[in-house]
């Protein structure tokens, strides 16, 4: 599919090229992101991918990795080899160091690992799109919180927070999410990925935690649904 204009029909919007094979996932992320203000096309493989990347200016690449008719690295390697300077977002099942290191040494420019939230990869678009454009904000705000993703600095009501790590990654997935609910398994695979044989209440065990250092309304429980953040 192919755009170029906003929804509403006015000025160009900021365009994305939206690569990835899978329906459920690929509407998912289209539609994030066209709610977000940008334009969005895609395509659900690597030829597909290559002849819009010469027929048209994006803005960004959001690329998944395994693509029906070759690995996603070739659409990477196209892109640069023919000096296209459009950040990459790269899409992966896979979180291993080897995956990693060959992207980003082909050029790619950030990654978020399967499954993910659509407001985190909004999120990081709007990070590469600042950066790209020299701005170096990569902020989240949400109600009295606001998050430095790049910093991992966090701050509640204006007041720095000090937070560990798991709590920064913990208390990020749930402010990314917005107003749906997380479970436990949900955020034991965002936080605690690759880890075998975490018991599930440790997330019970860092709610605790962050309620302490924010708020005891800050994050809300539901029996059945899990967590949300409330700000």
């Amino acid at each position: 599919m192919v755009g170029g204009e906003d929804r509403k029909g006015g000025a160009a919007a900021l365009r994305v090229l939206v690569v990835e094979d899978e329906p459920g996932v690929r509407s998912l992320l289209s539609e994030a992101l066209q709610d977000a203000g940008f334009a969005v096309d895609e395509a659900t493989g690597v030829e597909e991918a290559q002849g819009l990347l010469l027929a048209f200016p994006y803005d960004l690449l959001v690329l998944d990795l395994f693509l029906p008719d070759g690995d996603g690295l070739e659409v990477l390697r196209f892109a640069r080899d023919r000096r296209l300077t459009l950040p990459v977002l790269i899409l992966t099942a896979r979180d291993d160091l080897e995956t990693r290191l060959e992207g980003l040494d082909g050029g790619a420019d950030d990654y978020v690992v399967k499954p993910f939230y659509s407001q985190e990869v909004v999120a990081r678009a709007r990070a590469l799109l600042r950066r790209s454009r020299g701005l170096a904000e990569n902020r989240v705000r949400a109600g009295r919180l606001e998050l430095d993703l790049e910093g991992r600095l966090s701050y509640w009501e204006g007041r720095e927070v000090a937070l560990t790590a798991r709590e920064f990654a913990l208390l990020a997935a749930l402010a990314l999410k917005g107003e749906g609910f997380s479970t436990r398994e949900e955020l034991l695979e965002k936080v605690w990925s690759g880890e075998e044989s975490v018991d599930p209440r440790t997330v019970d065990t860092y709610i605790k935690y962050l309620r302490r250092k924010l708020s005891h309304e800050a994050i809300e429980s539901a029996r059945g649904l899990g967590y949300r953040f409330r700000g």
